[in-house]
């Protein structure tokens, strides 16, 4: 396969995981935290990535290798997830963001945070790479989809660390780390994988990449942005969301 084709989805997978950064630059400037805010990021990258999925991943997956390998792959990326959350459990994004006041917990929430979210963003890593591989607007399409989730994560990473140490380059950057879990996991494609891609290998995995996106999406951002009152503003997320998504690729198909 053409290397040049490599730089462009592997810049796409570096663009993705750095906005967790963009989570803590916010934190700096929020005095007033409104979980409101929270919840409607949250539903709005579901709505993203829930819509890609089902509407594009897994139909151009079962047109190119059938539906049978289609769906085995794709409950088998929900199958991986599972196991990372399995082995490797994390506490989730609104329960580390109501840490406690002490700044020893606080610092250990921040570093436990980052170390979780970035072992969740391996996987969001290799998706956007093989993506953008096969199709580059849809890869552009799926980066925008989790940078989004990306920002209340980076929010969720930087938090307890500023609060705990009063510092702003530290929150930074654990931020960063936890973000550059996904271009990692695009070099790691890039470097196992790409020996034995074809076509039918690229159409396995947008089909497995599918079912991460999904697991994420039903597992962790929509629990979180329901569990408070005012649910409604994550649901509304999630419906603007599929209504953007669904328009930039109508757009995109021009």
């Amino acid at each position: 396969m053409d290397t040049a084709r490599i730089w462009l989805p592997l810049t796409l997978s570096f663009m993705a995981g750095i906005f967790t950064v963009v989570g803590s630059f916010i934190t700096f400037f929020i005095r007033d935290f409104k979980k409101s805010y929270l919840q409607f990021f949250l539903g709005l990258s579901s709505g993203v990535m829930i819509y890609v999925s089902f509407v594009e991943l897994l139909p151009s997956s079962i047109t190119a290798i059938g539906p049978l390998k289609a769906n085995v792959a794709f409950f088998g990326g929900i199958f991986l997830v599972m196991l990372i959350d399995f082995f490797v459990p994390h506490e989730y994004i609104a329960e580390r963001i109501k840490v406690d006041t002490h700044d020893k917990k606080l610092m250990a929430a921040g570093i436990f945070t980052a170390i979780g979210i970035g072992i969740h963003n391996f996987p969001e890593g290799l998706a956007v790479f093989m993506s953008a591989l096969v199709n580059i607007k849809l890869g552009i399409a799926l980066a925008i989809a989790i940078a989004l989730h990306n920002i209340p994560e980076g929010i969720a990473v930087a938090m307890p660390i500023f609060y705990a140490t009063k510092s702003k380059k530290k929150a930074f950057w654990y931020s960063f780390l936890s973000g550059f879990a996904e271009p990692a996991g695009a070099v790691i494609a890039i470097l196992v994988l790409m020996p034995f891609l074809n076509p039918a290998v690229l159409s396995f995995i947008l089909a497995l990449v599918a079912g991460i996106m999904v697991f994420i999406s039903f597992d962790e951002l929509l629990p979180l942005s329901c569990q408070s009152e005012g649910y409604h503003i994550s649901i509304f997320g999630v419906i603007i969301g599929m209504a953007v998504m669904a328009l930039s690729l109508i757009l995109m198909q021009q």
